[in-house]
């Protein structure tokens, strides 16, 4: 396993496991099986009804809690410093877990204008010794840089849409320069065209990898964390055995070219779902 180091000294696995879209009678059965695996971050969400899954495997997992990555975030209809303490002990308490490594604004809802104030409240439970490291998701540039003039810490991460075909370069760039890690979300592009790129598929074979497996390992060598997805046993042990091979620099020159702004969800500053 590589880790990082985020911003506030904090070190965190760059290679985390997913639960989005898992459902919750699932989820407790593929993070198991994610730990077994030798994972150690997990990546959760309020959002995703599914932090008490979550929670059970943690709980029934033999693996001390300070050799864990617990990620979870606040929803968009609890953002607000007031609502933001009250989801934090919701998702807590949801996880079985005395604190989180790791706190994110699922995201900006600048509609509404209530991500400086929830960052704050971030930043009280942070002081107090509840979270080990905040940040947020699916920020842009000018939510970005409001954060670091209004608030006192600067964010950990910024979990982003991010894989080969929407590469985030001018975001990581921007992120980078600042002290901030760059997080990818969806980064096999929901199994969706770049598994099936020829540049894809013929540096699979050459590697005797999968092209599940040189995605990720592209986003590691681009110096991202990542979190990969999964349900199925064979497919979380294969985007986790990834840490016995390396690309060239004339591979990832391939894979970078594949960049074509394809953006998949929702554009951030346009959604204020709550």
């Amino acid at each position: 396993m590589y880790n990082v180091t985020l911003n506030n000294g904090v070190t965190m696995p760059q290679l985390g496991f997913g639960v989005w879209k898992v459902p919750q009678e699932e989820t407790e059965s593929a993070v198991k099986k994610a730990l077994e695996t030798g994972y150690r971050s997990i990546d959760t969400a309020a959002f995703y009804n599914n932090e008490q899954g979550v929670g059970r495997a943690l709980q029934e997992s033999s693996i001390p809690r300070d050799e864990l990555f617990v990620t979870t975030k606040v929803w968009n209809g609890d953002q607000g410093y007031k609502r933001t303490l009250e989801a934090f002990e919701r998702s807590l308490e949801n996880l079985g877990l005395d604190y989180l490594d790791l706190y994110l604004i699922h995201w900006p809802t600048p509609a509404y204008d209530d991500y400086v104030d929830t960052f704050k409240a971030m930043e009280k439970l942070y002081n107090d010794g509840r979270i080990k490291a905040i940040g947020v998701c699916n920020f842009e540039e000018e939510h970005l840089q409001r954060l670091l003039n209004e608030c006192g810490i600067k964010p950990a991460v910024n979990q982003v849409e991010c894989h080969p075909y929407f590469a985030q370069t001018k975001m990581k760039k921007f992120c980078h320069n600042r002290g901030i890690y760059l997080e990818a979300w969806s980064p096999l592009m929901h199994g969706k065209a770049v598994l099936e790129d020829e540049v894809v598929q013929e540096l699979a074979q050459a590697h005797e990898k999968t092209p599940a497996q040189i995605v990720i390992r592209w986003h590691l060598q681009n110096d991202s964390i990542v979190i990969p997805k999964s349900v199925t046993p064979s497919r979380i042990e294969e985007n986790f055995h990834v840490f016995d091979f390396e690309l060239s620099q004339n591979d990832m020159k391939q894979m970078n070219k594949l960049d074509c702004g394809d953006r998949q969800g929702a554009v951030p500053g346009e959604m204020n779902k709550r």
